[in-house]
């Protein structure tokens, strides 16, 4: 199979967080270097999710909300209905990016999806994410393995935000925690998917596609051949 000049885009809709992972882990794991990178881009039921690194005691109250331990990078953060999340599955070996390239790339993406919609944000060197002025809009954790890319970004559209209260969000005691649809953008997660998707298509470095079109098929996961 020949690379395409862009991945591939999924619309999962909404999941619950273990077995979508757990299909990340099995595509990266199956994939060669033939296989077509993908972004998936969905919502999550309510989760909070540690990466390997992370402290215990960050998480303050979790309730009612399952916790996870997983494979990415990070602290505690939280997902739920209305957060639009976004999974690049990337052969970062084939696309010529470091890591560090495809964390600035997903900030860089969401940064110029919030300037669409004239609001100004900024990245920050001890915390990545997507910030307006002091409020967290956006967390971006992610897993490298075989040098291909799994996890990605959070980026809260309209959804309840008080679940970040009962956590240190990315470790970090008492950050504010803000949204889209609170800073005068759009409430609708398919207008953010469709504006995002194609800055993430650009900014990895892939040629634009002829238009924005997902897969909403159940994912298939199987060896390119």
């Amino acid at each position: 199979m020949s690379t395409p000049i862009y991945p591939l885009l999924r619309d999962l809709g909404l999941q619950e967080y273990e077995p979508v992972w757990r299909q990340m882990q099995e595509f990266n794991r199956t994939r060669d270097e033939h296989t077509r990178d993908e972004i998936w881009f969905l919502e999550h039921q309510p989760v909070f999710t540690l990466g390997m690194n992370a402290a215990a005691e960050h998480v303050l109250a979790p309730q009612e909300i399952p916790v996870i331990n997983i494979d990415r990078g990070g602290q505690v953060t939280y997902h739920g209905p209305g957060q639009l999340v976004a999974y690049p599955l990337i052969d970062l070996k084939r696309m010529h990016l470091g890591v560090r390239d495809l964390v600035t790339a997903l900030e860089r993406s969401i940064i110029e999806t919030l300037g669409g919609y004239d609001i100004s944000a900024a990245a920050r060197p001890d915390a990545p994410g997507v910030y307006v002025r002091d409020a967290k809009v956006a967390s971006i954790g992610l897993r490298v393995k075989r040098n291909c890319s799994y996890h990605g970004l959070a980026f809260n559209v309209k959804m309840d935000l008080s679940p970040f209260q009962r956590i240190n969000p990315c470790g970090f005691k008492d950050m504010e925690v803000t949204q889209l649809s609170d800073l005068g953008g759009p409430e609708q997660l398919a207008t953010v998917r469709d504006d995002l998707a194609l800055r993430l298509i650009m900014n990895l470095g892939y040629n634009a596609p002829p238009e924005i079109q997902y897969q909403t098929d159940p994912i298939i996961m199987e060896r390119a051949s």
